[in-house]
């Protein structure tokens, strides 16, 4: 199974690229990225997947800069709306199933329970506008395609919230961290393994198939930034770390360009009633994603 991945140096590309390379049955993982490969170059997108030839495209590539969007939202409509729409319509033409990523900013974020597939997106932001559009326009364009939304996302390469704590934890006393947003971090090495299972699973499914549709991928249970952050530190110090003192705030404390969503909570039953596919605990994937992120630095301290 050859599955085209663009944004090759993202968490989620990276990810896939491991585990397919560990993986007993035999998928060939094709990263795209700029410049060879551009989504805002919407006219190269057809060309470019009839010349790869993949069996599955996983769309992983965005627009994430959530702030810089607010004052940059052409770049974010052309790259999480309209590309996808385009790469979309490129692989129906060839009957390729795509698989596009989605998010948590679709919602509003005012529900008081976690979120279902079937709930009506409300974005509060240019980014959750930009992958709504997305969503849409994959599903007009191809009939052979899933959307997984998901939430929160670390692992121990690129930028993210977990990295980002143990930077700060070794320049300061004392950090704050929102506490009123509540959602799941989602380790990206096991977004990654329900993403192969899920293509294997659909690479080959007719049109028809009721299986096509919009899935709520994270790891299950949920917590706010504060809460994972504690987690950060708590395992941290079993290697030897210092953790500095958190202090909860509230979102008004911590203003953004962009607004935030209070409840990214998505609800991942579906996920599991029709593929049988369930993310273990956000905390295990925390620990997982600590443990390689500290082995690394343990290796670079004595190394260097």
């Amino acid at each position: 199974m050859r599955v085209i991945v663009t944004g090759r140096h993202g968490q989620l590309a990276q990810s896939l690229l491991e585990l397919a390379a560990a993986s007993p049955h035999s998928i060939d993982i094709v990263t795209l990225s700029r410049p060879e490969f551009d989504l805002a170059r919407i006219e190269d997108i057809g060309p470019a997947i009839d010349r790869l030839a993949p069996d599955v495209v996983v769309n992983a590539a965005a627009y994430t800069a959530v702030d810089k969007a607010e004052t940059d939202a052409d770049a974010a409509l052309l790259i999480n709306g309209a590309a996808a729409g385009a790469l979309a319509a490129a692989c129906a033409r060839r009957h390729t199933p795509i698989i596009q990523i989605s998010t948590d900013f679709v919602f509003d974020g005012t529900k008081d329970a976690p979120y279902v597939e079937s709930d009506a997106t409300g974005p509060i932001n240019v980014y959750g506008a930009s992958k709504t559009l997305g969503e849409q326009l994959v599903a007009a364009s191809a009939s052979r395609h899933l959307i997984l939304r998901t939430s929160w996302v670390v692992s121990p390469v690129g930028t993210n919230f977990v990295k980002t704590m143990l930077r700060l934890a070794a320049e300061r006393d004392r950090i704050s961290v929102v506490d009123d947003q509540h959602g799941a971090p989602t380790y990206a090495l096991h977004l990654a393994d329900a993403i192969l299972r899920l293509a294997t699973a659909m690479s080959k499914a007719p049109p028809d198939d009721p299986r096509w549709g919009i899935y709520h991928v994270t790891n299950r249970g949920n917590t706010t930034w504060c809460g994972l952050a504690h987690r950060v530190f708590t395992r941290a110090t079993d290697f030897g770390l210092r953790a500095p003192e958190v202090a909860a705030i509230r979102s008004a404390a911590y203003p953004t360009p962009a607004r935030r969503p209070a409840n990214s909570r998505l609800d991942g039953r579906r996920l599991q009633d029709v593929f049988d596919v369930s993310l273990p605990p956000w905390e295990d994937g925390i620990d997982a994603c600590l443990i390689r992120l500290l082995a690394l630095k343990d290796k670079q301290r004595k190394s260097s």
